[in-house]
């Protein structure tokens, strides 16, 4: 058995990957999957549509190869966060659609419950603010929402979990209603010091606590698939929620390590090591992996557009054909302009979190064209990175000279990442291994059967593909940062 099998469920499309016995990709099948809007500022994905792709990208790759379930060592599932599916016991299908983490229904939730004073406690004890992109609020909204599912969350006939959970019990036919510590810590329901359901906070939103999955070691025993999925039993060995298996797929594993991963939004995390550092910042305390049962904490900053801002280029405005177009586009713009794009399509993230905000083109001139646009969308996300690196920073009292280690379809694009380097006035590291993400969560299913390294011996096996340093003198980098600023502070007066 020398191949792990990667799940990378996402928020636009499920890719399964093989690693072989040297962590090197061996084979690749990506599928999309439609993305449903029913209200504004609503997204939903269907159940159906997530477990189809996987099972069937999953089946490709053994096909590809020519391989068969019993070459493969274990499953490594990583998947989007927050994203809320709740299930009939018996029968495994979904009483509403997923709602996903991008989804903005809740926001009144939120706010009744902050006007009632439960933002300490649920900071404190979960090291997230209230907002409605967490899991515990829209599991709130669809028991409130479809007719029965209260009473019957009560009798112990439907389950809650992440999409990582929903897969499991799909995979195991019914067998395993677990998840993992990352994917908890992100819920809104989990005390990330103590280890387990926190009874206020499940009471505080009417959760039924049988609802919620077992919570294991990123590393575990969280079942098997039934031989009929892949025609013979696999071990499903790792699971870490998509950001947390980025950092660990950059062997961040040293507190002061930092990783930004762009993919459809934006998602930085900074390993603080043993010890949850509270945030004065409005960053989220999270786990950024639990092994043998120790969790190791980050700070976290979330950006909901970063790569969707590319893909409003192309879906939404029509001026590039595919998304690495984007960075040869504005290369052409004219310098002399100064367009900024406020990209909060679905509110603003950390450290603002403001929900109901929208977003805002500023600077536009009657030259102002498709170049200037693109040039717009890729500094939207240097600048939302620098807000997050400012207030993190501002947190973590070790040492300032942090390296950004970058990963995600976005970092492949030269001109953002300088931009990135530019904006930040740091270093900017993008490594061989462009797969992080999904190479974490095969490194925590191959370590766990024992076909991979231990830490230190996968951190040596991380390489730099490319360093980007500033090449933009400081007072033009304040300038842009400030116009920046103020242009976010508009969109958020309106």
């Amino acid at each position: 058995m020398t191949y792990i099998l990667a799940i990378d469920q996402g928020t636009t499309s499920t890719r399964a990957i093989l690693f072989d016995g040297d962590m090197q990709v061996a084979a690749v099948a990506q599928e999309e999957f439609p993305q449903h809007y029913p209200n504004a500022g609503w997204v939903e994905h269907d159940p159906e549509d997530l477990w189809s792709t996987t099972l069937s990208t999953c089946r490709k790759v053994l096909s590809d190869k020519g391989i068969s379930a019993s070459d493969i060592a274990g499953i490594g599932i990583t998947n989007q966060r927050e994203t809320t599916v709740v299930w009939d016991k018996s029968t495994g299908r979904a009483i509403h659609n997923a709602i996903v983490w991008q989804d903005r229904r809740t926001a009144e939730i939120c706010e009744v419950l902050r006007d009632d004073g439960h933002e300490d406690v649920v900071r404190d004890t979960t090291g997230l603010l209230l907002d409605p992109y967490f899991s515990g609020t829209k599991v709130k909204w669809i028991l409130d929402t479809v007719e029965g599912a209260r009473s019957r969350a009560k009798a112990g006939e439907l389950l809650f979990g992440t999409i990582d959970s929903f897969l499991i019990w799909r995979l195991t036919g019914g067998q395993s209603h677990v998840t993992d510590a990352t994917n908890a810590a992100r819920t809104l329901m989990y005390d990330i010091k103590s280890g387990a359901w926190s009874n206020e906070i499940c009471a505080m939103l009417d959760v039924p606590q049988a609802m919620l999955p077992e919570v294991l070691d990123c590393a575990a025993d969280f079942g098997t698939t039934v031989e009929d999925h892949f025609g013979g039993a696999i071990p499903i060995l790792g699971v870490a929620g998509d950001q947390q298996a980025a950092t660990v797929g950059q062997t961040c594993f040293q507190p002061g390590m930092m990783k930004s991963t762009y993919g459809t939004g934006c998602f930085a995390l900074l390993n603080t090591g043993d010890t949850p550092v509270l945030s004065k910042n409005r960053m989220l305390t999270t786990i950024a992996y639990q092994l043998d049962g120790k969790p190791t904490y980050a700070l976290e900053g979330s950006i909901f557009i970063a790569g969707a801002a590319v893909q409003w280029l192309r879906d939404g405005l029509g001026i590039i054909g595919k998304a690495s177009e984007s960075g040869v586009l504005a290369d052409k713009a004219d310098p002399t302009q100064d367009v900024i794009l406020v990209p909060a399509f679905t509110g603003l993230g950390a450290p603002y979190w403001e929900p109901d905000c929208r977003g805002g083109m500023f600077g536009l001139t009657r030259n102002s064209g498709p170049a200037e646009f693109a040039r717009a969308a890729l500094q939207s996300v240097a600048y939302q990175t620098r807000d997050l690196w400012e207030a993190m920073r501002a947190d973590w009292e070790g040492d300032a000279n942090v390296t950004l280690r970058v990963d995600g379809g976005m970092s492949a694009s030269d001109w953002a990442m300088q931009s990135l380097s530019d904006t930040l006035g740091a270093a900017v590291d993008r490594p061989v291994m462009q797969e992080t993400t999904a190479l974490g969560a095969a490194w925590l299913a191959g370590m766990k059967a024992g076909v991979y390294p231990d830490q230190d011996g996968f951190a040596a096996t991380w390489a730099l593909d490319r360093e980007f340093t500033p090449m933009l003198d400081a007072g033009r980098r304040e300038e842009a940062y400030a116009r920046w600023k103020r242009a976010v502070q508009a969109v958020i007066g309106v």
